[in-house]
């Protein structure tokens, strides 16, 4: 093998770029960071508005899932970062961290330290939170946590709707109650995107111990003697560890080079002409994320910010950024939205909202001529459960992705009751004002079969996918409840695969406060400082 390091950390993502940052803060500790994908230097990465080009191919691996056999063989894009800072670095900045009952299911689930009150403190270390600092929340960590600069009128017209039907407004979601309509707060500082990997990684680059590696490609990991012992690249170069080998990349990267080293559900192996080196049939089992349905609504006026678009207005745009941190530039385009509930029953609310100030923001989405706004929602606690797999043995090929979309008839019916709920709200007097006409679904689509139909069409990933090494105290989970992998030594999982359940919103904020958690456990395991 060629040089060796204490800690190599596979995938520079949320997770992973914590893990760099805070293992690196001991100066014995000698803390390699490989990332398969490019720099971050490229402005779409810092600009706010940046996102909108990010589901369309740059910095992403071009993935597609299989045919959703419960959605009329529906392909979903299926978006996957190639970028150090990973989905922190190509999101929409959302600022969400779920439910408090998300975090105690697991605990109930046998996931002993992770319930609320376990993981409110990492969530606080994390955050420099401009607004904030109590019980919820933390100023002067890495993670930079602000309020959107670049609302528009239609936004509040929006609340209005939402109070009409009941929705209070919630100035935290984050906070006391996660219900009601709100601005979300935005992963961002000074109006620049602040991806995991520009707070815990860019200010740390001077440390001589720790080496980030882009580009990098890993090909599998070496196990011997039942320890992970190091990498080896695609280019054959061999890398070692002495203390352990930190998988971070993500829900589908994590299972895939699980999957590329042997280890795995066996028989899928072998017939791929892959030798087992564990058999561990929970590897890129229990997927699950949300689907994201849509409501798009033409504007009467020029009241969202599709007429950006067009060259001399996007001249205008770039100069309202430079000049005044304002426009279109600062803005997510998604930086208003909520929770609430599909079953008024639910223990907690079960659909969220996103606003779209403008059409055709993510890849897929229709776009209207004369501009227009996209409601989205998603139901938050979906039952369907589905796969990562390798097509090949082949590391060059992409997995089969299937997150099996409504396998769950209740995830069909809850929701078309979220998409309904949406087109409530953007029916509303307060809004009337400004929309033209609701043109998706539109007034043909009038059954639960004609919806049914109509999602099968129109729908796309939330991009929030968990669960593929899931954590556990039973002796079937991949991972135990320090992410050690059961069965391998010196091998840890620290990212959002790990999560038993999907949390109740976003997952990004989940990624960092897991990548904060393991650092800590595991300083304390090997005594660092």
């Amino acid at each position: 093998m060629s040089r060796g390091y204490d800690f190599i950390i596979i995938g520079g993502g949320s997770a992973g770029s914590v893990l760099a940052g805070r293992l690196s803060e001991d100066p014995s500790a000698q803390v390699l960071l490989l990332e398969a994908g490019g720099s971050d230097r490229h402005p779409f990465y810092h600009l706010p508005a940046g996102f909108a080009k990010m589901t369309k191919g740059i910095g992403s691996w071009g993935w597609d899932t299989v045919p959703q056999k419960h959605m009329q063989n529906k392909v979903f894009r299926y978006t996957q970062a190639k970028v150090i800072g990973g989905g922190s670095a190509i999101n929409a900045q959302i600022y969400t961290r779920g439910n408090a009952q998300d975090y105690d299911d697991w605990r109930q689930m046998g996931c002993d330290g992770w319930g609320y009150e376990d993981v409110l403190p990492y969530f606080k270390k994390a955050e420099d939170n401009e607004t904030y600092e109590n019980r919820f929340h933390g100023k002067g960590g890495p993670l930079g946590v602000s309020e959107p600069r670049a609302p528009l009128p239609v936004c509040e017209a929006y609340f209005e709707a939402a109070a009409a039907l009941g929705i209070p407004r919630n100035m935290d979601i984050n906070g006391e109650k996660q219900d009601g309509v709100c601005y979300y707060q935005l992963t961002q500082r000074n109006v620049r995107r602040s991806s995991a990997s520009m707070a815990y990684v860019t200010p740390n680059r001077h440390r001589k111990n720790l080496t980030v590696r882009l580009g990098a490609q890993v090909r599998r990991l070496i196990v011997e003697n039942g320890r992970a012992t190091g990498v080896e690249l695609m280019d054959g170069t061999r890398l070692s560890a002495g203390s352990e080998v930190l998988l971070a990349s993500g829900t589908i990267g994590s299972p895939r080079l699980l999957q590329l080293s042997g280890i795995g559900p066996a028989d899928h192996l072998q017939a791929l002409g892959i030798q087992p080196a564990f058999d561990q049939p929970q590897v890129g089992e229990n997927l699950q994320d949300h689907l994201d349905l849509y409501c798009i609504s033409e504007l009467s006026g020029p009241y969202s910010y599709d007429r950006y678009a067009k060259p001399h207005w996007a001249v205008i745009a770039g100069l309202q950024y430079i000049f005044g941190r304002k426009g279109p530039v600062a803005s997510s385009l998604f930086e208003t939205g909520g929770f609430w509930y599909a079953d008024p029953e639910a223990r907690s609310p079960d659909i969220q909202f996103h606003l779209g100030l403008g059409t055709g923001i993510e890849h897929g989405v229709a776009a209207m001529p004369q501009g227009g706004i996209t409601l989205n929602s998603c139901y938050l606690r979906p039952r369907s459960r589905g796969t990562v797999r390798l097509q090949s043995a082949d590391p060059a090929k992409a997995p089969l992705i299937d997150p099996n979309y409504l396998q769950d008839p209740r995830d069909r019916e809850m929701s078309i009751r979220g998409l309904k709920l949406t087109q409530e709200i953007s029916a509303q007097p307060a809004l009337s004002k400004y929309i033209l006409a609701e043109r998706l679904p539109g007034p043909d689509v009038k059954t639960d079969e004609d919806y049914f139909d109509f999602i099968c069409q129109h729908s796309k990933t939330s991009h929030h996918c968990v669960g593929t090494c899931r954590m556990g105290s039973d002796d079937a989970a991949v991972v135990d409840t320090s992410l050690r992998f059961n069965g391998i030594d010196g091998l840890r999982i620290v990212d959002n695969s790990i999560m038993p359940t999907v949390i109740s919103s976003n997952t990004n904020a989940a990624a960092i406060m897991i990548g904060e958690k393991a650092a800590d456990m595991i300083k304390a395991e090997h005594g660092m400082g």
